[in-house]
């Protein structure tokens, strides 16, 4: 199979598994918003979360995707290593992950009253459950990813998803509440990690146990590996989760209900951009290692140019729907999320570079680089949000997360560029016609908009955004159907 015959196999995979995580998400988040939690027991849950996230950050402490860099080296030139790249990893992971959830139960109830909320106390001590199921979930699917079995993978997540799903409604109609959609998490996330670490253990170590001796040194750079990636993921987690814990400390439930929405809206969006990145990182670390750096580069322009030609019109055509939009579905109780969402609109468009930018620097050896800019940004961030939270509200800690994420895109992209040497102009001229067609079809959707009364006639606007956008994308050649029907197919 060539690499653009595995890359979109690898793609198609991670799509529906990404399907089926996302719509199993968006299913518990409308069930969960709309019937069976008020915003309050929302919010709660979700603060919760955010902090665990926190926690989990020491519980990982990038170690998984430290071996996931190792394993799809090594599994080039050397798979016999794989095995013992694993068993070390695992090991370590075991030591940190246990003293982090002995801390965590030793002290819950002493974070919960420091944070101002005693009632979080229940979900950080089932939070030692939480973090290490949830774990070794994400580990089995970053190691799979390192070793370009992307269905693999894939799977694990589209398992974590649906079993989630189950779970959690299940537990709040049996009148668990907000905690029992948190144990719903639990279980989700136990079953996933179970069925990826039985499939690790089939399909990769007992492929190659005892096929060579232990490298001298690969524990020690694993290790050593792991700690830019340790600084970066802290980074992430102070943007991704750390306003959420602001919101919730400076604000109320209700707040961290409206922003928490508004952000997995955007991710519900974002699925295949991750999809896409999550599949065609990998190969930039082969491709750095047998020295085909332009057929590299040369994935990474058609993939950034078709994210952007799909994603710049979505952000603009979800600010325009933001207000029936979360009325209509949601309920007329979070219509103050309405502004969070269209300030992050702006943030999908950023985060859709990031998706097919990061992973792909950490396997062309680049996390270090990478790490440096995730911290400052994230650091500002961090102070941005104290900045804007208690005096602009729910809306400062969204648009902070805009500011700085434009400054970490930028910094990322110079950082592929000095790499893969992108051809600038041919990518300028691709993204200005984007724009003229992101134009054209706003245009459309506000001559609509006044007319929406309806969650019938939000599906209309909708689609006349959708059908102005194919039509103008297929007569500017950005968008190939023929090339569409391949992939499909």
């Amino acid at each position: 199979m060539d690499r653009q015959a595995h890359i979109v196999r690898g793609f198609k995979a991670t799509l529906v598994a990404r399907a089926v995580y996302m719509v199993s998400s968006s299913l518990l988040m409308l069930v969960l918003a709309r019937y069976l939690l008020d915003p309050a027991g929302y919010g709660e849950l979700y603060w919760a979360i955010g902090i665990l996230a926190v926690v989990q950050l020491f519980a990982d402490v990038g170690l998984g995707k430290s071996a996931a860099r190792y394993v799809a080296e090594y599994r080039e030139d050397d798979p016999g290593q794989i095995p013992h790249l694993l068993r070390s990893t695992v090991t370590a992971k075991l030591i940190v992950i246990g003293i982090v959830a002995y801390t965590l139960l030793l002290f819950h109830e002493h974070i919960a009253n420091l944070l101002g909320d005693p009632g979080a106390a229940p979900f950080l001590a089932a939070g030692v459950v939480y973090i290490t199921v949830n774990s070794f979930n994400v580990f089995a699917q970053i190691v799979f990813q390192g070793y370009n079995e992307l269905v693999y993978s894939a799977a694990i997540q589209a398992i974590s998803g649906a079993a989630r799903l189950v779970f959690a409604v299940l537990f709040v109609l049996a009148g668990l509440g907000a905690l029992g959609a948190f144990f719903g998490y639990i279980v989700g996330y136990a079953i996933a990690a179970a069925v990826g670490l039985v499939w690790l253990y089939r399909t990769v170590y007992r492929k190659y146990e005892g096929v060579a001796e232990f490298e001298d040194g690969l524990s020690r750079r694993v290790l050593e590996y792991s700690v830019p990636l340790t600084a970066t993921r802290s980074a992430n987690v102070v943007d991704k989760q750390i306003d959420i814990v602001l919101v919730g400390f400076f604000l109320n439930p209700v707040a961290v209900a409206f922003y928490t929405l508004a952000k997995q809206l955007s991710d519900f969006l974002l699925a295949p951009a991750e999809s896409l990145g999550f599949t065609i990182s990998p190969n930039f670390g082969e491709q750095k290692v047998a020295g085909q750096l332009e057929e590299a580069r040369r994935i990474y322009e058609t993939a950034l140019t078709n994210a952007m030609l799909l994603y710049v019109p979505a952000a603009v055509g979800l600010a325009l729907v933001a207000e029936p939009l979360m009325t209509m579905v949601f309920g007329a109780e979070y219509a103050g999320a309405v502004p969070v969402v269209q300030v992050f609109s702006l943030f999908i468009v950023l985060q859709t570079v990031t998706n097919l930018t990061s992973d792909s620097l950490d396997y062309l050896g680049r996390a270090r680089s990478r790490a440096i800019a995730k911290g400052a940004t994230s650091t500002a961030n961090l102070l941005l949000n104290i900045a804007l939270i208690p005096t602009i509200g729910v809306v400062g800690a969204a648009v902070a997360t805009v500011a700085t994420h434009t400054v970490y895109v930028l910094v990322n992209l110079y950082i592929v560029h000095s790499e893969l040497s992108l051809h600038l102009e041919s990518l300028a001229r691709s993204f200005g016609r984007i724009c003229g067609i992101t134009g054209v079809m706003a245009a459309a959707v506000l001559l609509v908009t006044p007319l929406i009364s309806n969650l019938v006639m939000l599906v209309g606007a909708i689609a006349v955004g959708v059908v102005t956008w194919g039509t103008l994308a297929v007569a500017s050649g950005l968008l190939d159907l023929r090339q569409i029907q391949s992939v499909v197919t």
